[in-house]
């Protein structure tokens, strides 16, 4: 049988509209939340706890406390030729119910950072020295990634989702939880308590912040920068 090929565009562009018309449109909505909290109150929170060399923890609020808030270390001031270690210039605590894994961290800086950057468990020993603390892993060595961003270089145990304290060893919150205080002077909470932190076991880590300045610096005045620490979660 011969179709008239009139007949035949006039099917193919009705079948054309038809589907046209049949295409849905639809407006649905979700609400959302979150809460903007302090950096020591945070899912991932930080804590202080060495003083830097005016007397004041190395770890503080640089803003009003409510509004603009930015954590800072301040480390002081330095010669040439110097070698400082702050073996607990902060520490970071899980608050999330699932386990993260620290991966790297980098730091950015438009000058040289003359800076050594440690995990590790014992808050007052020299994460440099493997006989005091063998449980210390470098992450950041003046300019270099040390550790690389496809491994885990420390794991933070589960949180309890309480920011007033950390644990030593999840297995019992009971006995080897710690509390973390509240400092009025730099505005962050911190821990002077000196139990181990252990890798997959505590909620917690220490780090370990170096600074070796050469005879030879490339300027004089502030240097500055930003850290970055990497972190996934064990969760899929």
């Amino acid at each position: 049988m011969k179709i008239n090929r009139r007949w035949l565009i006039l099917g193919i562009l009705t079948l054309v509209v038809t589907m046209v018309f049949a295409t849905q449109y639809a407006i649905t909505k979700v609400q959302y939340e979150y809460t903007i909290v302090h950096p020591s109150d945070a899912g991932i929170r930080y804590i202080g706890s060495d003083n830097s060399t005016d007397g004041v923890r190395v770890l503080r609020i640089i803003g009003s406390n409510s509004t603009n808030v930015s954590l800072t270390i301040i480390l002081g001031n330095y010669s040439t030729n110097t070698n400082v270690s702050f073996s607990a210039a902060f520490g970071i605590v899980n608050e999330e119910v699932f386990s993260l894994n620290i991966t790297h961290i980098t730091v950015t800086s438009l000058n040289e950072t003359y800076m050594q950057i440690w995990l590790h468990g014992n808050r007052s020993a020299n994460a440099a020295d493997n006989a005091t603390d063998n449980s210390s892993v470098l992450m950041y060595d003046n300019g270099t990634t040390v550790h690389p961003a496809n491994t885990t270089a420390w794991t933070l145990a589960a949180g309890d989702s309480d920011p007033s304290n950390m644990c030593s060893n999840i297995s019992d919150r009971l006995i080897y939880t710690i509390p973390t205080s509240w400092d009025e002077t730099t505005h962050v909470r911190f821990s002077e308590n000196n139990t181990n932190a252990i890798s997959d076991e505590s909620d917690f880590v220490w780090v370990q912040v170096t600074l070796n300045i050469p005879e030879s610096v490339d300027s004089e005045g502030p240097h500055t920068g930003v850290i970055m620490i990497y972190l996934e979660s064990n969760t899929y």
